[in-house]
């Protein structure tokens, strides 16, 4: 990843023509909610010991790591949608 450039976020434009503020907001609300909901559902699905154990000893490790990949990757989109709510609420 060394060379590629970081990410910034394209914010919308909150403007008469465009999607209201208010409907903008409530949309990525929603997702956010959703993300917390996927994320929380996630854990809940983390992997037990028990389930590995018969298969390798490494088994119970990498199914963890998978596991908190996943829950990184939905933290990562959460934390992207908290950024547009953010610039949504604070631009009137």
């Amino acid at each position: 990843m060394g060379d590629q450039e970081t990410s910034v976020l394209e914010l919308p434009a909150i403007h008469l023509n465009g999607t209201s503020r208010e409907a903008l907001l409530e949309q990525n609300c929603k997702v956010g909610n959703a993300l917390v909901d996927a994320l929380n559902a996630l854990s809940d699905a983390a992997p037990n010991g028990r389930d590995y154990y018969t298969k390798s000893p490494n088994a119970f490790k990498r199914a963890i790591a998978e596991h908190l990949d996943r829950c990184n990757k939905i933290k990562t989109v959460l934390a992207e949608v908290e950024q547009i709510v953010t610039y949504i609420s604070d631009h009137e």
